[in-house]
């Protein structure tokens, strides 16, 4: 479990360190939540802006797992927070407090650091104790009869499972489950956008009669149902077990409560020393977890005191219960079969349980992989196995306050524990949150195969199932070694190319993204990175322009556009002018102002083919599998083709031709660039001098806008993170100069990476990624249908898939 980071508050040396020890031994709630997405929630009990601010505040802050020192303020609450939890696709967050108020937000045009109010109520008196969200029915799971299978399709499998809550339709409803500590369930349907009906809410007991509760936990059953086990916190009181189930009837929402089983802590065997537990002073049940989120049979219980605690693992299993030959029919032995909590484990450890988790993901179906992670007082941090808690590996996190400038042996003894943990959604990663406000995170074993370290197999797994499910992938990232990098990169691509075309084209572009991701892990790999970040707009930019193109005639189904252009490409054929006359002009007519409003993206294709060919008397043929764009067939055939599309709209309007600075005015640029790329296309490998010798004169023909690359800002993910000493010492909102990058472009300009278009030096406002650093401008353009579309395609995320975050000069 390598210690990866520590984020502590600002410094502020005029605070008097006596006041400082004084509000750190004060009794704080702090919750941390990592999101599908990988951007972290977590709250605080003071305002982590102001340096050395000893006022009680409970304040929820986001930011992005690859720069979690960029912290953004989303609420101010005058309670303490109880509940942080984020939805499936990581666009909701679900705050919940100690006095009854319930608030989702959501972040504003997918901006990271403008988050806006979506519903808001009160359930007065209540202290909210957990909170689910509605599932939508969608399970992807590692089909572990065919893991080893080439085609996805075969490998991952859809799992059976009903969504919470079914709209007309049977589509699965917005909404979330609500508990609080005197046992009252409450369930929200959030409206859908197009509908003018309001929040639709309900409340309901979770027994036949209220009841105290002071740990419970939810998990998701596969008919739809949600499955609640709940404390009162007494030993000598069961634990008790609810199947909740929520439906929609027309406008209002019914909650149905039906208790299930329960069991004692002291049914277990005298191994799990219970009794000398119990005995301890102020001992109690202080956490319950179920061991898997989605149809969990297992549950893990902890009862604590100061100086030992003892968590046990119950599992429910049927159970063949012998008859009594008085009752039976038969002279033969009868069984009757029936279903119980059953022991199953349990790990004992001297010191009081603060905090506990499991995963979140069951990657294998109805087999049980991953862990539970329990956090002590003595802030030692243990990772169990989940099925039999035997210990797998531990650390103790050390915490030295950071508010006085005096010698270490001088410091006093702290009393900062750790309050709450999280683990990433794929398992790689554990997030740790302590009593001062500090941001911990540390490495986690294999989900899959604990007993052997991070494999290259293992790895590509991950990716592939993160390609068909949606998950983010950062946090596999955060934990790769430097050498894994080539083999997961080259394995990727042999599976990925033995899918079916199909396959394939719907996953083109995640792929690229994760190949990007990959290579901008290491020193070596920036050359590749940029030149797959300039194929996957290149083809970004190809699909686009072809979904413009329509059929003359209705009957011409069996050939479309783009596939006549593709043909026609493929023959060879090195004059741009006769390729044009192989083509059906009707087919490729476009409004003029749609082409107009495509000019920034016309003249980038053309840049890229000059910067192509300008760099090739420079390059030399690659050893091994090194990717460039330059020896790229079906790259320099898509670039080929855009030049034809160029040359067609370009006589229905030379305004949207790319402009070109020559020293003769008579040079056709465009046929020159269509001739170069398709005699390279002959022969990528070994070109002839003549094509060489022309490629040499570029430079003097026509001037070459070269490319900036992206201004990449200090990430986490980079190559600069294997060469520090671990764990990094950061601060909230300040950039660690230790991650900056060494080779900074020097760029006295900003370039819109999405539309192609220079914002000035330092302009007012822009979107930056969190993970890339290249720039989007936010003043809309001419505003035609295609680049509307063009602007949507990157309104979610970045190209490389990262969060957008914007950016404030003044």
């Amino acid at each position: 479990m390598d210690h990866i980071f520590t984020i502590n508050k600002k410094i502020n040396k005029s605070v008097d360190t006596s006041k400082h020890l004084s509000f750190t031994k004060l009794e704080k709630s702090t919750l941390c939540s990592i999101s599908s997405s990988n951007v972290v929630a977590f709250s605080t009990e003071c305002n982590i802006e102001e340096a050395g601010s000893l006022f009680w505040n409970s304040n929820v802050y986001v930011c992005d797992l690859n720069s979690p020192w960029q912290v953004h303020k989303i609420l101010s609450n005058s309670s303490p927070i109880s509940v942080l939890q984020w939805d499936f696709t990581g666009d909701l967050l679900l705050v919940a407090d100690e006095n009854g108020s319930i608030k989702i937000y959501k972040a504003k045009d997918h901006i990271l650091n403008d988050w806006t109010l979506v519903l808001q109520t009160v359930l007065e008196g209540e202290h909210i104790l957990s909170a689910a969200f509605f599932h939508s029915g969608k399970k992807i799971c590692l089909n572990s009869e065919k893991k080893d299978s080439a085609l996805y399709t075969e490998k991952f499998h859809h799992v059976k499972f009903a969504c919470s809550v079914k709209q007309f339709g049977g589509r699965p409803a917005s909404g979330a489950l609500l508990l609080t500590t005197t046992g009252m369930l409450c369930s929200i349907l959030l409206p859908q956008s197009t509908s003018q009906v309001a929040m639709v809410m309900a409340t309901e007991s979770l027994a036949p009669t209220r009841i105290f509760i002071k740990a419970a936990d939810i998990c998701y059953g596969k008919n739809g149902h949600f499955l609640l086990a709940v404390s009162n916190g007494d030993l000598s009181m069961p634990i008790q077990c609810y199947k909740v189930s929520v439906r929609k009837a027309e406008d209002k929402c019914v909650i149905t409560s039906q208790s299930l089983l329960s069991f004692f802590l002291f049914e277990a065997p005298k191994e799990a020393l219970m009794e000398q537990v119990s005995k301890e002073k102020n001992c109690h049940i202080s956490h319950i977890k179920w061991i898997m989120r989605e149809d969990a049979d297992s549950v893990v219980v902890s009862a604590t005191s100061d100086k030992i605690s003892c968590l046990q693992v119950w599992e429910l299993r049927e159970k063949a219960l012998p008859v009594h030959k008085s009752l039976g029919k038969s002279e033969t032995p009868q069984f009757f079969n029936t279903v119980l909590w059953q022991y199953q484990c349990h790990f004992q450890y001297n010191s009081r349980v603060t905090s506990l988790a499991t995963s979140k993901l069951s990657l294998l179906n109805n087999v049980s992989s991953g862990y539970v992670v329990a956090t002590f007082a003595d802030n030692s941090i243990h990772c169990l196995y989940r099925d039999t808690l035997k210990h797998l590996v531990s650390t103790t996190l050390t915490i030295c306050p950071r508010y006085f400038d005096e010698p270490l042996a001088r410091y006093p003894k702290t009393s900062i524990k750790i309050s709450n943990i999280d683990m990433s959604w794929l398992g790689n990663i554990l997030l740790v949150i302590d009593s001062d406000d500090s941001l911990h995170m540390f490495k986690l074993p294999p989900q899959i195969d604990s007993s052997t370290p991070l494999s290259v197999p293992y790895c590509t797994t991950i990716l592939e199932y993160c390609m068909m499910s949606g998950f983010d992938w950062l946090d596999l990232l955060l934990v790769l070694r430097p050498g894994m990098l080539d083999a997961i990169c080259d394995r990727l691509t042999e599976s990925f190319n033995r899918q079916p075309s199909a396959v394939q084209q719907f996953f083109y572009v995640q792929y690229l993204c994760m190949k990007i991701s990959l290579c901008r892990l290491s020193v070596q790999g920036q050359v590749k990175a940029h030149d797959l970040a300039q194929f996957l707009m290149l083809h970004s930019i190809s699909t686009a322009f072809k979904s413009l193109l329509r059929p003359s005639e209705m009957s011409s189904h069996d050939k479309s556009p783009a596939d006549s252009l593709a043909n026609v490409i493929a023959e060879g054929q090195t004059d741009v002018d006769k390729v044009l006359m192989h083509l059906e002009a009707k087919e490729f007519t476009v409004e003029p102002s749609t082409l107009q409003s495509l000019q920034q993206l016309i003249q980038w294709v053309a840049d890229l083919a000059l910067n192509l060919l300008v760099k090739l008397p420079d390059s030399r043929p690659s050893m091994g599998k090194v990717y460039e764009l330059l020896r790229d067939v079906k790259a320099l055939n898509m670039l080929r083709e855009m030049l034809v599309l160029i040359r067609i709209w370009g006589l229905l309007r030379p305004a949207c031709l790319p402009v070109f600075i020559k020293s003769d005015g008579s040079l056709d640029v465009l046929a020159l660039l269509f001739r170069l790329l398709s005699r390279l296309v002959q022969n990528v490998n070994e070109p002839d001098d003549t094509l060489i010798d022309e490629c040499c004169l570029l430079p003097s023909q026509v001037q070459i806008q070269l490319f900036q690359p992206s201004n990449n800002r200090a990430v986490l993910a980079s190559p600069q993170l294997v060469q520090q000493i671990l764990p990094l010492q950061l601060e909230y909102n300040n950039d660690p100069e230790c991650l900056m990058s060494s080779t900074d472009s020097g760029a006295t300009q900003t370039v819109d990476s999405i539309r192609h278009l220079y914002l000035g030096r330092t302009p007012r406002a822009i979107k930056q990624c969190v993970r890339c650093g290249g720039s989007a401008g936010t003043i809309p353009v001419t505003r035609t249908a295609a680049i509307r579309a063009w602007d949507q395609r990157w309104l979610r995320s970045c190209q490389c898939g990262g969060l957008w975050r914007m950016q404030v000069y003044t």
